[in-house]
């Protein structure tokens, strides 16, 4: 190397490490849940505009359900009453179920909360709260990538189980009773006291539209 091009190397070192440093700054960044380890807390409003945070629900377990209504994978699970008797299953045990949808505005699916009313009514929706997450920060906090994605919290607010809501990744009503229903699954066995046994799983679905 010339000494020309080792004074030009020296020099641009500085302002590479600078503008490395400015980009990672810059990028958000979110970790992946992990099984077994606190779950994010959030705070976001509801479809009935009250506020929302995992930590008002410490001493309970809790579902995270994201949701799309314009997807056909979630059609499949409300059009066969599966999301909404697995929801009635759960909160008759005293389980709180949140349904979340991170569609940013213009996006498919998104809902605006009297929007988002309307379609829990029209379905039939059996959740404790539909959670309007349009920025998509607790969805990015849980890194949610598909609609439905689901997450199971226990009482002391530990992720115990997320992926799919079972194990048929199709958007055939047929299946559902072919299916292992893997929510269902680790509710019965986190109220038995046992560890879950499929902890996690590939979920599936359409992708969540976030804005960012």
């Amino acid at each position: 190397m010339t000494k020309k091009a080792m004074d030009l190397e020296i020099a641009m070192t500085p302002r590479i490490t600078l503008i490395a440093a400015a980009l990672a700054f810059a990028a958000p960044a979110f970790a992946a849940p992990v099984v077994g380890k606190p779950a994010p807390d959030f705070s976001v409003t509801d479809a009935s505009g009250k506020t929302q945070s995992l930590a008002a629900y410490k001493g309970r377990t809790v579902v995270l359900e994201w949701n799309n209504p314009e997807c056909p994978f979630v059609g499949k699970h409300y059009g066969a009453k599966n999301m909404q008797a697995q929801q009635a299953e759960a909160a008759s045990e005293g389980v709180v179920w949140l349904t979340v949808n991170s569609g940013a505005s213009g996006k498919q699916g998104h809902l605006d909360g009297a929007a988002a009313n309307a379609y829990v009514a029209k379905v039939g929706g059996k959740e404790a709260a539909y959670l309007i997450d349009g920025d998509g920060k607790v969805g990015h906090a849980y890194d949610a990538k598909t609609t439905p994605h689901m997450y199971v919290i226990d009482k002391d607010g530990v992720l115990r189980y997320m992926g799919g809501i079972d194990s048929i990744a199709s958007t055939d009503k047929e299946d559902i009773p072919k299916a292992t229903q893997y929510v269902r699954q680790a509710l019965a066995e986190i109220k038995d006291g046992k560890a879950v046994s499929v902890p996690t799983s590939e979920p599936y679905g359409c992708s969540v539209k976030y804005g960012s």
